[in-house]
């Protein structure tokens, strides 16, 4: 694969490791933080008694951009298009923000190199975290190591994809959020969006908080690669890009009814559960396979692997590892029970494999027999894959019913749904959104086992806001 290599030195003495503790970052986090009490909801300012405020905290803003701007040479034109729209903002009365011209200007995947820096500064909602469009600001660095490279390069293609770490952020950061995509935020019109990020240290550091203490607590004898897995953030981190970069592409392939989950539209939430486990599963599915082919090779014919193939085959088997516990430990147990389309996939995953007798609670002890799992987990794919093949000459509705009598057939639907008892007439013949309105919030409840899990693991889960590769 082509990269990207960047020249430029950053200037002073100062090293990019410093850069969370630069005086100027400093001030422009202060001054972020500042503004955001003063907006309303869309972004804007409403009250002129602020305004006087506002504009010296992004006059302070702005300066603090361009005296950071020289140590990000490859981000040059978005952060000279950002300040131009900051002072826009003022010069235009604090209306609704109107970011494009920055964000067009940003483009971090033509620069995927690891350990490589940006800032990011936009007035947008962090999704997971608030709702409201502030004014929030990211130090970054970029995870991009050769072994995943080669797999983007090779199979898994995906441009848009951009793996990184939290350097230091602002308040709206402070949360559950992990992803940075450009649709948060504000601006005048909808681009053509050309990228999409995922903070993997967040999502490897609160996988490992959380899988630890739920195999203590459920007794589970983990297998040593996955205890690896477990006391080792970075290779955590890497097994995250791995699983995310196959994950994310999958949205967008395969025998698709059109376009199951990327547009806006109103659906029944297990909608999106089955969604998010077909691409969950094709990246567990993709790893099998690599981890086989790969062995095979290394085995059968004693043809050395390369060092980036070595790695691949490496985390191939901690990418299965990291779906099962991540789907049954964090993902069914995190959030509220109203509609929480990945918490109904985790609880999918885990009877799934209890009923196929893979997956043991026993003694009050779980047990895993990790040589069939692989197959037992495919096999999932595979039936969510005949729902969307099938579903390709169904009408929407049939699609969504047929859905559901694959989620029923594994988990047992609320007592009092409307769903399980069969909709009447009415619902059918009228429009789509009663369906999608019959559908209970906790339309599939927890098991008794997850009930009781849940009381042990709801400290550890909430402890896991905001947390970073350094907690």
């Amino acid at each position: 694969m082509e990269r990207t290599v960047i020249d430029a030195v950053a200037p002073s003495d100062a090293q990019d490791g410093d850069l969370a503790t630069h005086p100027a970052w400093l001030r422009l986090k202060t001054a972020a933080e500042a503004l955001q009490p003063l907006q309303s909801k869309d972004g804007s300012i409403e009250n002129p008694d602020a305004h006087a405020a506002a504009r010296a905290h992004v006059t302070d803003l702005v300066d603090s951009v361009a005296e950071l701007a020289p140590f990000f040479p490859e981000d040059d034109e978005y952060l000279t298009a950002v300040q131009a729209d900051f002072r826009r903002w003022v010069d235009d009365g604090f209306g609704v923000p109107d970011f494009y011209d920055a964000l067009v200007a940003f483009h971090p995947e033509k620069h995927r190199i690891d350990g490589l820096k940006h800032l990011v500064v936009f007035p947008m909602y962090t999704q997971n975290g608030s709702r409201n469009r502030h004014v929030e600001a990211v130090l970054v660095e970029v995870l991009w190591p050769d072994f995943i490279a080669e797999l983007e390069a090779g199979d898994f293609s995906n441009k848009l994809f951009v793996p990184i770490r939290f350097l230091d952020f602002t308040s709206g950061y402070d949360t559950n959020a992990a992803v940075l995509f450009p649709e948060t935020v504000a601006m005048r019109e909808i681009p053509a969006f050309t990228w999409g990020a995922i903070f993997q240290d967040r999502e490897a550091a609160r996988f490992r908080r959380v899988v630890t203490a739920a195999s203590e607590i459920t007794k589970l004898d983990l297998p040593a690669e996955a205890r690896e897995l477990l006391e080792n953030q970075r290779l955590a981190e890497e097994t995250f890009v791995m699983w995310d970069l196959i994950h994310d592409r999958t949205h967008m392939r395969g025998d698709l009814p059109f376009d199951p989950f990327m547009i806006k539209q109103r659906s029944p939430y297990f909608m999106y559960a089955l969604e998010e486990m077909r691409c969950d599963m094709t990246a567990f599915r993709e790893s099998v396979r690599l981890e086989r082919d790969l062995t095979a090779r290394a085995q059968g014919d004693g043809e050395s692997l390369t060092d980036a193939e070595a790695e691949i085959l490496r985390h191939a088997k901690l990418v299965q590892y990291a779906v099962i516990f991540d789907r049954i430990f964090r993902f069914a147990l995190t959030g509220s029970r109203s509609r929480n389309y990945d918490g109904l996939g985790g609880q999918l995953l885990f009877a799934w494999l209890h009923q196929r007798g893979v997956l043991h609670w026993t003694d009050t002890t779980l047990t895993i027999d990790w040589n069939d799992v692989p197959d037992v987990v495919v096999a999932l794919g595979d039936a969510i894959n005949d729902l969307y093949w099938r579903s390709i000459d169904r009408p929407k509705k049939s699609h969504w019913l047929a859905a559901y009598d694959l989620v029923r057939s594994v988990l047992e639907p609320h007592p009092a749904s409307a769903w399980a008892r069969g909709l009447d007439d009415e619902t059918l013949s009228g429009l789509p959104r009663g369906m999608t309105d019959a559908v209970l919030d906790d339309e599939f409840p927890l098991s008794m086992f997850y009930e009781a899990l849940g009381k042990k693991m709801g400290d550890v889960i909430e402890s896991t806001s905001g947390i970073t590769s350094n907690d």
